[in-house]
C-alpha cells in the first residue's frame, strides 16, 4: 500500500491563507481526526470546520474532499484551507504527521517534490506533455508565457504527438506487410509500396522539423527578448526605458554620460518578457573620461549580442560621428534596429516624415526604422511599443499563432530520437533491408513514448522531470 501524503500547497510564510494538500487512502481518517466529525466529508462541497489537535482547536478551516478517481490524481484527496499563519499552518502539519502509525497500517508521510502531480501521471491522469505544462504554466511571468504553457497543458501537445505516433505506427504496419508477405507481391507492388512510405515519412520530417523550429523560437518567450537601448550621451533612453515599463525604474539625469555601466530591467512590454539593457551614451572617445571609454566599449559588444537593438536619439542634437560608426557597425550584424527620434517635443511645426527623411539620410538607414517620439508628451510611444510587439512576434517565430513551449527534455528527444530515426529510415528505404528500415520507425516510436511518459523504460526520466517542482505540487 502506498504513503497518505501530505503538503503545504502555498507558498511558504505569513499570508492570507493556507491551502494543506492530502492524498492518498487515508485522507478520510486524517479528515476525521483532524475535524472530530463521524459524518464523512461530502465529496466537491466545501464546509467549514474546526480543526483540532491534542492541545484544541487549531483553526477555523475550509475543508475540500474528492473521491478518486475523479480527481487531480485519480486517488482520494483532502484540501484544508487555513489561516495563513506560520503557527497555524505549522500546528495543522503536525497533526497530520502524528496520525502516521505503521504498527496499524497507516502511512502517512510529508510529500516529496512533484509527487502529487506524478501519482497523477503513475494514475493516468496525465502525460509528461501536461505534467511539464503545469510546470511551465507555475513558472509563467508573462501571457505569452502562459499562453504556451496552457497549450501543453490543454492537452493540445499529446494530441499531436498522439498523431504523429499514430501516423508512424501506420508506416509500421505498411512496412510490416513487406515483411511478412513480400513474396505474395511482385517487385513493382513492392517499390511503390516502400516509395509511398518513403514519402510519408520524408512529409513528417519536414512537419517535426518545422515544429522544432517553432519551439526554438519560442524559447526566447522564456529567458526574455534582450533588448539594447544605445545612443548619444543624454538622448532620453532613461527616460524611454522608464515609459516602457510604465514607471520610475530608473534614475535620469540631466548630465550627459551618466550611465557607465549596463543597466538590465525585466520588465513585461504587452505580454512579452524583456530584459531591456541601458548602455552607455555612444560619443568622441576623445571627450570621454578612461571610465566613460570602458562604458563605450561595453556598450557596443552588449548592442551585437541582443536580440534587438533600440537607438535613442536628441531630436534637436546632432549627430556625432562616433554613434554614426556604430549604426554602420551594427547594421552589418544583421539584427534589427529600430531609431527612436526623442524630444520632439522641443521642436515647432514639424512633420513627422520630415524627422523620418532626416534622420534616415543622415544615418544611410531605411525611413520606416525610424520612430518620433516624446517621451515628455507621449507623443508617439503607442506606435513605438506596436512595433516592438511586431518585432517580438517575428523574434519568438510567433507571428501568425500562439507561442509553442514544450520542455527542453522534450525538445531533445524530438530532434535526437525522433528526427533521427526517422532520417535513418529514409537511409534504409533505398537499401533492401527493410527489416532495419522498420526498426528504425519502430525508434521514432520509442522516443515519442519517452516524451509522453508511454515508453517502456520511461522510470529514469520521471526524476528529471518532477525534481523542477515546488513540493506542493
Amino acid at each position: 500500500m502506498s504513503s497518505t501524503i501530505f503538503a503545504l500547497s502555498t507558498k511558504p510564510g505569513r499570508a492570507a491563507i493556507g491551502v494543506v494538500r492530502i492524498l492518498g487512502s487515508h485522507s478520510k481518517h486524517i479528515y476525521h481526526n483532524l475535524t472530530k466529525s463521524r459524518l464523512p466529508p461530502v465529496p466537491r462541497q466545501a464546509s467549514l470546520r474546526k480543526l483540532y489537535g491534542k492541545q484544541g482547536v487549531l483553526d477555523h478551516a475550509v475543508t475540500l474532499y474528492f473521491n478518486g478517481p475523479k480527481s487531480y490524481t485519480g486517488e482520494d484527496s483532502l484540501e484544508l484551507h487555513l489561516h495563513g499563519g506560520t503557527a497555524i499552518v505549522k500546528a495543522v502539519l503536525d497533526a497530520i504527521g502524528k496520525l502516521h502509525s505503521p504498527k496499524d497500517g497507516v502511512l502517512i508521510r510529508y510529500a516529496e517534490q512533484g509527487e502529487f502531480s506524478r501519482r497523477a501521471f503513475m494514475n493516468g491522469r496525465l502525460d509528461l506533455t501536461e505534467v511539464e505544462g503545469i510546470r511551465e504554466l507555475i513558472d509563467a511571468e508573462t501571457e505569452t508565457q502562459r499562453l504556451g504553457a496552457m497549450d501543453s497543458l490543454s492537452g493540445n501537445t499529446k494530441k499531436l504527438m498522439q498523431r504523429w505516433r499514430s501516423d508512424i505506427v501506420n508506416n509500421v504496419a505498411l512496412i510490416t506487410t513487406v515483411i511478412d508477405f513480400g513474396e505474395e507481391h511482385d517487385l513493382e507492388e513492392t517499390s511503390q509500396l516502400i516509395k509511398q512510405v518513403d514519402l510519408n515519412i520524408e512529409s513528417l520530417i519536414l512537419e517535426i522539423k518545422d515544429y522544432c523550429k517553432r519551439v526554438k523560437g519560442s524559447e526566447i518567450l522564456r529567458s526574455g527578448i534582450g533588448v539594447c537601448l544605445t545612443g548619444p550621451p543624454n538622448a532620453g533612453k532613461l527616460s524611454l526605458l522608464n515609459e516602457l515599463g510604465s514607471s520610475d525604474l530608473a534614475i535620469v539625469s540631466d548630465e550627459a554620460g551618466t550611465t557607465r555601466d549596463i543597466i538590465d530591467v525585466a520588465m513585461d512590454i504587452s505580454g512579452y518578457k524583456v530584459i531591456v539593457g541601458d548602455t552607455a551614451g555612444i560619443r568622441d572617445l576623445l571627450e570621454a573620461s578612461a571610465i566613460e571609454q570602458e562604458g563605450i566599449r561595453r556598450a557596443k559588444l552588449h548592442a551585437v549580442l541582443r536580440d534587438l537593438i533600440v537607438a535613442v536619439l536628441s531630436g534637436p542634437e546632432e549627430i556625432n560621428d562616433e554613434f554614426r560608426k556604430h549604426i554602420s557597425l551594427l547594421q552589418e550584424t544583421g539584427k534589427p534596429i529600430l531609431i527612436v527620434v526623442n524630444k520632439i517635443d522641443l521642436w515647432e511645426n514639424i512633420d513627422t516624415t520630415e524627422i523620418q527623411s532626416k534622420f534616415a539620410a543622415d544615418l544611410s538607414v531605411d525611413p520606416n526604422c525610424i520612430y518620433p517620439i516624446s517621451c515628455l508628451s507621449g507623443t508617439g510611444l503607442d506606435a513605438l511599443r506596436d512595433q516592438l510587439v511586431a518585432r517580438f512576434k517575428e523574434l519568438s517565430l510567433s507571428t501568425e499563432s500562439d507561442p509553442v513551449v514544450i520542455s527542453a527534455r522534450a525538445l531533445d528527444l524530438l530532434q535526437n530520437d525522433v528526427i533521427y530515426s526517422l532520417e535513418e529510415f529514409r537511409q534504409w528505404s533505398d537499401s533492401d533491408d527493410v527489416v532495419l528500415a522498420a526498426e528504425c520507425l519502430r525508434g521514432a516510436v520509442e522516443g515519442i513514448g519517452k516524451i509522453t511518459g508511454d515508453a517502456v523504460g520511461v522510470e529514469e526520466i520521471l526524476g528529471v522531470v518532477f525534481s523542477s517542482f515546488c513540493i506542493g505540487k
